[in-house]
């Protein structure tokens, strides 16, 4: 019996160095979260006469087994790497992974991405990375109903044509009155005040230069349009009361341009809103137009929300989709599959999909990834107290040889 005793501590010791062992292995693994061995004792035979005064039962022990490796999830310290796609997670959660050859969703906290053929977002194993689709671009809002697999958009972006300007200006009360003056024209400075020009697109992202004239006549300003030196449509007129502030209703709208190069017609709506007729010099303070051109993807950025954005060379900014983080009732409950990635389990229950720094859940942080939680000095302490453990059991099977040798002896 004693024998199976010290056999039991020998394999209690061992199974404590495997575990140890595995920890170290991964101090370098991103997003690896060490374990420990638990024991318990056995107490397998009854023996009368060896119990307290009081009578009750004694039991020999009838040594020691492994009750449990526990998984230990403490935050592990960020690496900051400056990459785009590498994700790491401060405080609760993981990040959601679909696996392509069995379709089931996996949990890590290595958030290590790379971009398929295909633009998919993955990991080193082919697994994706899971997000909320985009519901509305615009406002953004997802689809927190359901997961998808993120995908990178195209390379280039596609060009938007302008179809509103928003501009305010001042014009100025002791500009000449040109009342008097010749009609209108672009090529005779004599017959308008002020000009300013800005430049406008096409649906297929072509730039125009848009020019607007302005001609006192009064107290009110004739506008006129040019596109690409073209006059287009007739002039609009600019009113204003009796404190400098604009009465015309807005906006103004010259007619649609027809384009030589295929593109549809421009049409653009001009919003003079916010513009004044004061006694100073005449500026634009402000101008703003909505088309833009074809643009190539230069980069990704993620939000604290955790939503993924594509940003191009043109200056606009795609959203791709929001991270889903999921949270578990009991994360010790997770079953441990390899490369860094968790399955979910009746023990664990089913997972709580969230969203970064909602409701308990970690925040996203792009640019860097979460190290081994593993502590070095604290596993090569371990390391050394396993291994005596494991000499000290070994020196009790040799006792008991010795006794027995001694016993056939007699």
């Amino acid at each position: 019996m004693t024998f199976n005793i010290g056999l039991s501590g020998l394999k209690a010791a061992s199974q404590d160095l495997a575990v140890i062992s595995n920890n170290i292995a991964n101090v370098n693994s991103f997003g690896f979260k060490g374990s420990r061995a638990e024991f318990a004792d056995i107490y397998n035979r009854e023996i009368g006469g060896l119990g307290s005064s009081a009578g009750f039962l004694g039991k020999l022990g009838g040594g020691v087994r492994l009750a449990s490796v526990s998984q230990l999830f403490s935050q592990g310290n960020f690496e900051l790497t400056g990459r785009s796609l590498d994700f790491a997670i401060n405080g609760n959660g993981f990040f959601v992974v679909k696996d392509q050859s069995t379709g089931e969703n996996l949990y890590t906290r290595a958030g290590a991405f790379r971009v398929d053929r295909e633009g998919y977002v993955e990991n080193a194993f082919n697994q994706r990375l899971q997000v909320y689709s985009v519901v509305d671009a615009n406002i953004p809002t997802f689809n927190t109903g359901s997961t998808s697999d993120l995908q990178l958009p195209p390379e280039i972006n596609a060009p938007s044509a302008t179809g509103t300007v928003d501009i305010a200006l001042n014009l100025d009360t002791t500009a000449t009155d040109l009342s008097a003056a010749p009609a209108f024209s672009a090529t005779d400075a004599t017959t308008y005040n002020n000009s300013t020009s800005f430049t406008a697109y096409d649906s297929l992202g072509e730039p125009h230069t848009v020019t607007l004239f302005f001609r006192k006549e009064g107290t009110n300003w004739e506008t006129f349009m040019q596109i690409d030196g073209t006059d287009v449509g007739a002039n609009n007129t600019l009113t204003f009361d009796s404190s400098g502030t604009l009465t015309a209703a807005m906006p103004f709208n010259w007619g649609a341009y027809t384009l030589s190069n295929g593109a549809a017609d421009l049409n653009i709506d001009v919003d003079f809103t916010g513009t004044t007729y004061y006694g100073a010099n005449f500026a634009v303070n402000d101008l703003v137009q909505d088309g833009y051109p074809p643009g190539r993807l230069v980069s990704m950025e993620v939000s604290d929300q955790g939503i993924v954005q594509a940003r191009y060379s043109n200056g606009q900014a795609t959203p791709l989709g929001q991270i889903a983080l999921a949270t578990f009732a009991n994360a010790q409950g997770l079953e441990q599959v390899g490369n860094t990635t968790w399955a979910s389990t009746y023990a664990s229950g089913d997972p709580l999909l969230g969203i970064s720094g909602a409701g308990g859940v970690g925040v996203v942080e792009a640019g860097g990834l979460e190290q081994s939680n593993v502590d070095m000095s604290e596993e090569l302490v371990n390391l050394i107290t396993a291994q005596r453990n494991f000499q000290a059991n070994a020196q009790v099977i040799t006792a008991n040889d010795t006794i027995t040798q001694a016993i056939l002896n007699i």
